[in-house]
Parts: structure tokens; C-alpha cells; sequence
């Protein structure tokens, strides 16, 4: 009777952990529309060049003098990261400044980063008006340039999207926790 129990419960046990396997804790679940812009090679780049990738986006623009600096320090720090682990991770950074964004502005302001443009694009080739309705309506945040300046008002958060094009979660870019982002990637990639 005993030996029964044990192994029954050993049993139940053993297909309790087969049906734990690791997902994103609280995931957004924030299905992103289809999009074409232009990276910073002037190509045609969208969603379906990310279909079955996962990949890391932010909202940033070049000229921008406060939160810009360190968000894409921050992503290059990551992108390394990835990197050294093995990771694949693509990532995309939607200006929010399309007029002076040109393509050439944008791989310049990477290049001195010292982004590794073969899994970054940076996007533009959009009115201000289209990337601000784009943020609002698949990554709920603004990317908004009020007149009489040179400045953008707009999120500061990375978002993690899965091979399905679906945002999973979203990360404070300020104030990074790489360790976070890159667990959910891996897990994330294990499900491939």
C-alpha cells in the first residue's frame, strides 16, 4: 500500500512538473498591426521581416537630449548581451522624429552608438501623425511633437514582441533591467 502511494505520487509529481514549463509572467498580449516603413539602409522593412523573430523595439529619435542617450546605450549594452549569450534577439527603433530622421541620420546616430546593424533597424519614412497613432494603438505610448520645438514627448519603455508579432512585456529602457528582458527572451526562444 505504501510503495503505491509513493509511486502514485511520484506520478501526479512528475506530470505536474512536465506541465510547468516556463511562459512570461503577465504578458501583454498587445498583437501589433501590420506595418511597412524604411530603415536606416532606405529598404522597405516591416512586420512580416520579423515574422518567427523575436525582437526588442523602443521609440527614439536623434536629436533628442534627454531620455534618447540613455535608452540607446542601454540597447546596445543589451544587443551585446544577447549576443554573448547566444541570443537571437532582433531589434527595432521606431523614430519618433520621422522629418529629420532621414534613413542616412538614423544609421549615422546608431553607428556612433556602436550598434550592430545587421539585427537593428532603425525605422522612419512615416508622418508624425502615423507613428504617433502607431504607438498609441499596438504599443500604448505616445510619440508626439508638440509645435514650437524640437523635442518629442514619448515612451520610454523596451517592449519584448514574440515570433507571432504579439508585444509580451514591456521594460523600463531608463532604467534597465537587462536581467528581466533577457530571461524572457530565453524563454521566449524556447518556444521555437
Amino acid at each position: 500500500m505504501r510503495k503505491t502511494f509513493w509511486i502514485s505520487s511520484l506520478l501526479l509529481f512528475s506530470l505536474l512538473l512536465a506541465g510547468c514549463g516556463q511562459a512570461i509572467e503577465d504578458p501583454l498580449n498587445w498583437e501589433i498591426e501590420d506595418f511597412t516603413f524604411t530603415n536606416h539602409e532606405n529598404e522597405e522593412f516591416g512586420l512580416a521581416d520579423l515574422k518567427g523573430e523575436v525582437w526588442l523595439a523602443d521609440f527614439v529619435f536623434t536629436n533628442c537630449t534627454t531620455v534618447c542617450l540613455p535608452m540607446t546605450s542601454n540597447m546596445v549594452d543589451l544587443q551585446q548581451q544577447f549576443k554573448d549569450q547566444g541570443l537571437d534577439v532582433k531589434i527595432v527603433s521606431f523614430s519618433v522624429d520621422p522629418a529629420v530622421d532621414k534613413p542616412e541620420v538614423l544609421k549615422s546616430y546608431a553607428e556612433n552608438y556602436g550598434a550592430d546593424l545587421s539585427s537593428w533597424n532603425l525605422l522612419t519614412g512615416y508622418s508624425p501623425e502615423t507613428i504617433d497613432k502607431f504607438a498609441m494603438e499596438n504599443f500604448q505610448t505616445l510619440a508626439r511633437k508638440p509645435e514650437n520645438t524640437d523635442q518629442v514627448i514619448h515612451g520610454t519603455y523596451f517592449y519584448l514582441v514574440d515570433q507571432n508579432g504579439v508585444v509580451m512585456k514591456d521594460y523600463d529602457g531608463v532604467n534597465l533591467s537587462a536581467g528581466d528582458i533577457i530571461a524572457d527572451a530565453k524563454i521566449l526562444l524556447s518556444e521555437e
